[in-house]
């Protein structure tokens, strides 16, 4: 459990990267989300210094909305943009980054090496990337982490969460 000084530190360390890093910041629509992402990594970066091992407990975490974190809003877009991607890439991605496994042991079940692998691994996401920017507008923090979307207006997303006016009634992604 943090104390009322880590917490205190933690706010003004996430205001004092806010105002060094503000120039980063593409659209005043996005703040929110930018500072939440700044907040997010400077809380993931205490617990790592801290070495803390134990989860909060759920009612430590009363202000955790899932549906605050964008990646977590364009989940359900991936599987349907992998059908639009040649099939040997949809299979690398899904097996990679959804089912998670083993990079070396895809590349060896190929016969190539890792190294080649992990440029193919990289190109496959850029691929999918682009099928994301196709649909919607991306603003990414300096480690590509994802801040904040919009749907563009003369596309239709092929995912059922978003529609070309944004996101699917009922879900709520806070302003």
């Amino acid at each position: 459990m943090s104390s009322p000084e880590d917490v205190e530190e933690l706010l003004q360390e996430v205001a004092l990267r806010a105002f060094m890093n503000i120039d980063t910041l593409k659209s005043e629509d996005k703040a929110r989300a930018w500072l939440y992402r700044i907040a997010h990594n400077l809380v993931i970066d205490f617990y790592r210094k801290k070495h803390v091992q134990q989860c909060p407990h759920p009612d430590d975490l009363w202000y955790a909305d899932p549906f605050a974190d964008p990646e977590h809003v364009f989940s359900p877009c991936i599987e349907p943009l992998l059908r639009d991607l040649p099939e040997d890439i949809a299979d690398l991605i899904y097996s990679i980054d959804i089912q998670r496994q083993s990079q070396k042991a895809y590349a060896a079940r190929l016969g190539i090496s890792y190294s080649t692998f992990k440029s193919r691994v990289q190109k496959a996401r850029k691929m999918l990337y682009g099928l994301f920017h196709e649909y919607c507008e991306i603003s990414l923090d300096r480690r590509g982490q994802i801040l904040d979307f919009s749907v563009r207006p003369d596309k239709s997303a092929p995912c059922s969460l978003v529609s070309s006016k944004g996101l699917r009634p009922g879900v709520f992604l806070p302003e």
